[in-house]
């Protein structure tokens, strides 16, 4: 089973809100999921994001990969400095 470290969007029409979750690669996009890790809300500004920091760092540990935007908002974050594995 591949995993992949994905958006999900929550939130009412023209109102996006993302939670960040760890989900099997075949899962529709608002599907099936194996655990929330973050939160990204663009509505506001500036963008407000937060992560499990301990929690993003296990599973790309295991062998998870991260979408593109997904592996931007946890750079930004600063999270992928704290392991060597996750860069």
């Amino acid at each position: 089973m591949s995993v992949k470290i994905r958006l999900t969007r929550q939130g009412g029409k023209k109102k996006p809100f993302y939670r960040v979750v760890v989900a099997d690669c075949e899962a529709p996009r608002d599907g099936k999921f194996l655990e929330v890790v973050g939160t990204y809300n663009p509505g506001i500004n500036p963008a407000k994001t937060e992560f499990k920091g301990d929690r993003v760092i296990h599973w790309v540990s295991k062998g998870a990969i991260m979408t593109d935007t997904v592996k931007q908002l946890v750079k930004k974050a600063g999270i992928l400095k704290a392991s060597p594995k996750a860069a």
